[in-house]
């Protein structure tokens, strides 16, 4: 077999893998006789084939980011908060690279998704156009909005529904608060009670679930947890004081492909898929047991109880493990091998486990073999060593960070940590705590910063940002 077909097999194999489609720009191949090799060279429907995926990798052409810059989910294509190509500036005022900002209506904490020229966020605006209106149980229009990545221009926006939430939430969460996520031929936007949405990238409606019912969240904090596009599969997360389940529906149509029940109070995770022994699970966070379940049937695979109460950050996997933490009235962050079966507590399946310093709010970063964490939703930064659990340096203060429910995330060897003061301290990924920058956008930032090739966009309570040089 030449190098050339071992090249093509490694692309079918990789396909199938998560957040693939956003790297290959939904290309598909084949294993079939167009790629066979015989001795006598490379066909030409093979060369030809090969060359355009490659291109989908490598696309570098004026006024169009390559494929592999985007970052299509508030996770970003690791699902880790990692981004493996791009560098952005790692400093920026208003006087400088500041590529531009656009006003936003509404109020929203939902992360901004990028693909190739294009730019998606979701926000709720009340009649008035007050932003302490769009908090309040009154009319709102949950709406999904696109601009243009190169100016700022605002290319469409669409209401998705208009409608009264049934329940208060939280006065710092509003009622827009799960980040989008396309695939590159739709964007869906996930406003929980109000339904899920599925749009074409130039606006138009596909489809939509508005059955799902009505979340009963604890003590009214309101919703958030955000989807995840995985294959052929959207996975909706629907944990609270009801009838908690884990949705996986058919992208294309929004069909329900299977439901899985879940024993679970309040939950604010997203689901982390990943590849474990040739098959894909899908691992939730939970208050009583961190679980994983597997992709292609729903059915449940293990699970670990140690978790805190009502949890919202996001578990992340790499080099074999999954870790998954809560830091509310308590700490608790457990790594565990994904190969064990039923319920793994005290197995020889967890890893390590740390009961102190844990992130709330924040998902944990994984990247470069460490794993970074504020402590609880203070600006209070820890990192451990992945493997082992053991600290590198723990609750280090950060400069004008004292609150936080933006998520670390890391690109070109460098962590991005912001406050919700609007403040992101810049550091090396490394061993020891090295402050590289400290900036500001000058107004509360919630969501998590998307960083995609060159650019930075955060998502300001007023503003929505495009950092650049």
């Amino acid at each position: 077999m030449s190098h050339c077909d071992r090249l093509v097999k490694k692309l079918i194999a990789f396909q199938t893998r998560p957040y693939a489609a956003e790297i290959l720009g939904g290309v598909k191949l084949a294993a079939t006789d167009p790629f066979t090799i015989d001795q006598k060279g490379v066909p030409m429907l093979r060369s030809v084939l090969l060359t355009l995926a490659v291109l989908c990798v490598f696309q570098f052409s004026a006024g169009v980011p390559a494929v592999a810059q985007n970052w299509a989910h508030w996770r970003g294509p690791t699902g880790n908060g990692s981004a493996s190509t791009g560098h952005p500036p790692t400093t920026w005022s208003p006087e400088k690279n500041i590529k531009w900002k656009v006003p936003l209506p509404g109020l929203g904490s939902g992360s901004p998704v990028i693909w190739n020229d294009r730019v998606f966020v979701v926000t709720a605006v009340a009649g008035s156009g007050d932003r302490n209106q769009a908090r309040s149980q009154t009319q709102l229009q949950f709406k999904v909005l696109c601009f243009d990545r190169s100016t700022g221009k605002e290319l469409w926006q669409q209401t998705a529904t208009t409608a009264t939430p049934h329940q208060e939430t939280h006065s710092t969460n509003g009622y827009a608060s799960a980040s989008p996520c396309t695939d590159g031929q739709h964007v869906y936007a996930h406003f929980g009670s109000r339904g899920l949405y599925c749009y074409t990238m130039d606006g138009q409606l596909k489809w939509k679930r508005n059955d799902f019912g009505q979340m009963i969240t604890r003590r009214g904090f309101g919703e958030g947890s955000s989807p995840t596009l995985v294959g052929k599969m959207i996975l909706v997360p629907w944990d609270h004081e009801g009838d908690s389940a884990l949705y996986a529906l058919d992208k294309a149509t929004g069909q329900t492909i299977w439901k899985t029940p879940r024993d679970e109070p309040s939950c604010w995770a997203t689901p982390l898929v990943f590849e474990h022994a040739g098959k894909q699970q899908v691992v939730m966070n939970g208050q009583n047991y961190a679980r994983s379940y597997d992709l292609e049937t729903g059915k449940e695979l293990w699970r670990c109880s140690g978790q805190t109460e009502r949890p919202v950050a996001s578990a992340v996997a790499g080099d074999g493990l999954v870790y998954v933490t809560s830091g509310y009235r308590g700490a608790f962050l457990g790594a565990f091998r994904p190969d064990g079966a039923g319920d793994i507590e005290g197995s020889k399946q967890v890893a390590w486990t740390i009961h102190q310093d844990a992130p709330d709010i924040a998902s944990p970063l994984l990247s470069g073999g460490r794993i970074y964490f504020h402590k609880g939703k203070s600006g209070l930064l820890s990192c451990v060593d992945a493997k082992t659990g053991e600290f590198h340096y723990q609750t280090q203060r950060l400069p004008n960070i004292s609150n936080t429910y933006a998520s670390p995330m890391s690109v070109a060897g460098h962590v991005y940590l912001t406050g919700r003061s609007g403040t992101t301290v810049v550091i090396k990924e490394s061993d020891q705590l090295q402050i590289v920058a400290v900036n500001s956008v000058g107004e509360t930032v919630d969501a998590t910063p998307a960083p995609a090739g060159n650019e930075l966009f955060i998502r300001g309570q007023e503003h929505l940002f495009c950092i650049a040089q």
